[in-house]
């Protein structure tokens, strides 16, 4: 398996790793989850607690732009290693990203955002001079 598909297995399971986060913070500001009406729960989160399920929701649309980046890049035959560095640099950034939407620091998220964002660019421009 190729780097980039390597990445996109971890980018696929942030998502996830944001639903535990989030879910223990929601347990502790409300004291319960409520698995019949988890969206309806979700308006009543503040601070963190609510910035991990934005976080989360963020990750998910995240994954589907780098889904198909990735995997246009990939049956495109597009430059392997300038593809990698593409891919890695993304994980990278979307590791930080939530730590960042936790900690409440608003310009460092949209920045590591933007550097997922121009990774996702990379990989199309890699399929299109590939």
């Amino acid at each position: 398996m190729t780097t980039p598909l390597w990445c996109l297995l971890i980018v696929a399971v942030l998502p996830y790793v944001m639903a535990g986060v989030g879910g223990y913070l929601r347990f502790k500001q409300l004291g319960s989850i409520d698995a019949q009406h988890p969206r309806i729960q979700a308006t009543e989160l503040r601070g963190v607690a609510a910035r991990a399920y934005a976080a989360q929701l963020n990750s998910w649309e995240a994954l589907a732009l780098f889904s198909t980046a990735v995997i246009v890049a990939h049956l495109a035959n597009a430059d392997p290693e300038a593809s990698a560095t593409a891919a890695v640099v993304f994980v990278i950034a979307r590791v930080i990203y939530p730590v960042f939407y936790l900690a409440n620091r608003a310009p460092l998220r949209t920045l590591t955002f933007v550097i997922g964002f121009i990774c996702c660019l990379r990989l199309f421009g890699l399929a299109i001079s590939a």
